[in-house]
């Protein structure tokens, strides 16, 4: 008896598992910019690059949260789903909330570290 309910978690773990590892083949996450300047000592043209770089990787970021969540549709309106494909589909749709969510993370830390960078600039610079 305890063989069946430990098979069917497992078919359901490597179903969620197969979704996982095609979800990650098919959305390219994006690099985030190796390095901020400290903008104490930063000249505006170091501010400037980084500025560029972080404003493509959120551009990036933008892309691949539009990928993840293209890619687990719902179920058509009036499909019949079996208890397996529900498991499976709740599954599949908790992995890309929690790469959005991870996704969007990423975004407000690396903003934020440009732009305490930036805030130290302007109080380095203004005279």
């Amino acid at each position: 008896m305890i063989r069946i309910p430990t098979l069917a978690a497992c078919l359901v773990a490597l179903g969620t598992l197969g979704v996982a590892s095609t979800s990650v083949a098919a959305c390219k996450y994006p690099v985030a910019p190796s390095s901020i300047p400290d903008g104490k000592t930063a000249s505006k043209e170091e501010m400037i690059a980084a500025q560029s770089a972080v404003k493509q990787f959120l551009a990036d970021m933008d892309v691949y949260l539009k990928c993840v969540d293209d890619e687990n549709p719902p179920a058509a309106a009036g499909t019949k789903l079996t208890d397996e494909q529900k498991k499976a589909q709740d599954a599949a749709e908790r992995v890309r909330v929690q790469k959005h969510n991870a996704a969007v993370a990423d975004e407000e830390a690396v903003a934020e570290r440009f732009n305490t960078q930036r805030k130290a600039y302007n109080e380095a610079h203004q005279k």
